[in-house]
């Protein structure tokens, strides 16, 4: 949908108006909208952090920042409800309604001269796309460097030119794996934690940044722990049910957390109680 007019910008519950500029399909249900805004814009977000998405007349979700460049937003949208759907149906020209950005981020620059260790699953590889990006950018300030990923199958892998171009790269090790393939599938079968052993890291000096459904999370830094990783040193991205993304409606909450402003991003010795609480 087309606005003539976007709103100016008056608190925290109202969306600024952005345009899509580009819409790329990723997957057969996934795809990835480039906004731009429109009049005024957004603070600049962190890595890790999310929007208030708003699709017109529908409602609004939560959606990662999949990259940002020169002010225009990227964001990689599965579709799954109404909101989602709405969004991954926009075409170029259409407007949308961003809030945010909103909560904690991942902290790359305090992991200087650590090995990084980036863990994956599904949708979770949009997340910490950003990391991917910014360590190639200042590639020299950080140890050794590995990305794993998982997905449901190979039709399912997530941005898979760049994961090729990635492979490619000689400063950092990226492996790749799925739950189940067809015979002609080439590349390994099994889950993301099993590709541990085969990427070089210090495990004292490692800073391990963890995304995707919560079962791999909890596996995955199970893994990292037992192989030396410090739990204080195992970030991992929380997804909840966020409908204000302030901390005002409670519908996110575990404990006294608040998982939209608290979170997503947490080190693992603060998520893994919070994992024990069912969600509301």
């Amino acid at each position: 949908m087309r606005l003539e007019t976007a709103p100016a910008q008056t608190g925290p519950m109202v969306p600024v108006m952005y345009e899509v500029l580009s819409r790329r399909r990723d997957l057969d249900d996934t795809f990835t909208l480039e906004l731009a805004p429109v009049d005024s814009a957004i603070e600049t977000p962190t890595m890790g952090q999310f929007n208030m998405l708003w699709a017109f007349g529908i409602g609004e979700a939560p959606i990662s920042l999949a990259a940002m460049e020169d002010g225009r937003l990227f964001h990689t949208i599965r579709a799954v409800g109404s909101v989602t759907n709405a969004l991954c149906a926009m075409s170029v020209g259409d407007h949308v309604g961003v809030r945010g950005p909103y909560g904690t981020g991942w902290d790359l620059q305090g992991a200087a001269g650590k090995d990084i260790v980036v863990m994956a699953g599904g949708l979770g590889l949009a997340p910490v796309r950003p990391i991917i990006t910014e360590l190639f950018a200042n590639r020299e300030e950080y140890g050794r460097a590995a990305l794993l990923m998982g997905a449901r199958s190979p039709d399912a892998l997530l941005y898979r030119d760049e994961l090729e171009a990635w492979r490619a790269r000689l400063d950092i090790e990226v492996e790749v794996t799925v739950d189940s393939a067809a015979p002609d599938w080439r590349g390994d079968v099994g889950v993301v934690t099993t590709l541990l052993p085969r990427v070089p890291f210090d495990p004292p000096t490692t800073r391990a940044f963890v995304c995707g459904p919560e079962v791999m999370m909890r596996f995955g830094a199970r893994d990292l722990s037992e192989l030396g990783v410090p739990l204080e040193e195992i970030f991992v991205s929380l997804e909840r049910n966020m409908h204000c993304a302030v901390g005002h409606c409670g519908h996110c909450q575990l404990g006294a957390e608040f998982v939209c402003k608290d979170g997503p991003v947490l080190p693992w010795t603060v998520a893994e109680p919070l994992l024990r609480i069912r969600e509301r």
